[in-house]
């Protein structure tokens, strides 16, 4: 795909998102829940956070996204993942897995793998079911069954993608796109988004949006409302341009990172077009 292509894309998802306000269904944790339903109604969709185990099947039929993220997690939030995540797949409802921690936790880590299980199980028509599979670089490893570092939920500073494991991690990251049958989107200050053909790197973002908690479960949720509109690899490489983006603009506007939510926040509302245009640092490789 060329810049101008993905530029052009960028821009009909989010329109097409603003047109039609689709319902969103987020299943996340109660530390972020606020901020990621802001993220989708400044997107221009409808949040919906339920996680009860008894009305989440019928709750993300009518959805036009599901988002799923895996911090914080419970005994209900569990059970809701695999009930939605299977109602969503076997509809063909784009879904989102946020991966959180699943480097330092046994229950997370078999949550993934019964969830992928699910969708591999023959249930589930994986070419008509769009999914990405969203962690930083240790979860990705970790995901993947490769040596990998256990920082708490962060990436650990040996996993992050540099010149010297660049290629490394992307051929390890388009190994679990064709293993899983989805995108991958893998966060970090560089964000790698592959469906195990194309890669898009991108560079948008900045310090900031590492010192307040929760924007790598805005990222999830975003990316989830732009999949009810676009194709996930477009969806994904869109969520990180535009996310990245809010947060140069609100670095550039804030005294502290009390403000910078606020502004982080308002400049995700009143993204144009011209300032993706004009901001956007993105690289295609691997094609």
């Amino acid at each position: 795909m060329l810049k101008s292509q993905m530029l052009n894309e960028i821009s009909r998802i989010r329109a097409a998102v603003q047109q039609k306000a689709p319902l969103i269904h987020c299943i996340t944790n109660p530390i972020s829940i606020h901020d990621c339903a802001n993220v989708v109604l400044a997107a221009g969709g409808r949040p919906m956070m339920a996680e009860h185990p008894a009305e989440v099947e019928e709750i993300t039929v009518t959805a036009g996204a599901l988002a799923l993220n895996l911090g914080n997690i419970t005994d209900a939030r569990r059970a809701s993942i695999l009930i939605g995540g299977k109602a969503a797949m076997e509809r063909h409802i784009p879904v989102i897995l946020d991966m959180v921690g699943i480097g330092c936790s046994r229950l997370r880590r078999e949550l993934t793998e019964e969830f992928l299980k699910q969708r591999m199980s023959g249930t589930v028509r994986v070419s008509e079911s769009p999914l990405i599979l969203k962690g930083n670089m240790s979860e990705l490893k970790a995901l993947a069954g490769a040596d990998y570092h256990v920082s708490g939920v962060d990436v650990d500073s040996r996993d992050v993608l540099s010149e010297n494991n660049r290629a490394e991690i992307i051929e390890l990251a388009k190994s679990v796109a064709k293993t899983y049958g989805a995108v991958v989107l893998a966060s970090g200050k560089t964000d790698l988004v592959t469906d195990g053909e194309q890669v898009c790197l991108i560079d948008n973002g900045c310090e900031m949006m590492g010192r307040i908690t929760g924007t790598g479960c805005m990222l999830n949720v975003l990316a989830g409302t732009y999949m009810s509109s676009g194709e996930p690899v477009a969806a994904a490489a869109a969520a990180c341009v535009v996310l990245g983006i809010s947060g140069e603009i609100a670095a550039g506007q804030c005294r502290g990172t009390g403000s910078f939510q606020t502004a982080f926040q308002d400049a995700l509302f009143c993204m144009t077009d011209e300032d993706i245009r004009r901001r956007i640092r993105i690289d295609f490789c691997g094609q």
